[in-house]
């Protein structure tokens, strides 16, 4: 059994040795461009500016977007929401993500309205 071992591993041994392939080393390649820093530079400069060609959107310039609501209201609406203290609440900040009973958004909203 020891036997049919070693020609097992000296089998794997030829394999390995048979399948690895060694490169040669050329040195360091000599350098193939013909264009000056100063060219380099200028074109670096513009591609830099042109933006990512590859992006999604640009190609696509600027986007308008139609808006149906009122300057007035979308303000009253930001106001509201910034002055909720409970309105940035986000349940994976408590342990277990239980939100506790004080920071419960109350399900009604009791408004007071000025009597005329």
């Amino acid at each position: 059994m020891k036997t049919s071992k070693i020609i097992a591993a000296a089998a794997l041994s030829l394999l390995a040795v048979a399948g690895a392939n060694a490169e040669t080393y050329d040195g360091v390649h000599p350098l193939t461009t013909a264009a000056s820093r100063a060219d380099v530079q200028g074109s670096a400069v513009a591609a830099a500016r042109a933006g990512n060609a590859y992006g999604d959107a640009a190609n696509a310039g600027v986007e308008t977007v139609a808006s149906t609501a009122n300057r007035a209201t979308v303000r009253e609406e930001a106001v509201a929401a910034a002055h909720n203290p409970l309105q940035s609440l986000d349940r994976r900040a408590f342990y277990r993500d239980q939100v506790p009973a004080a920071y419960n958004k109350p399900k009604v909203s009791f408004t007071r309205q000025a009597a005329l």
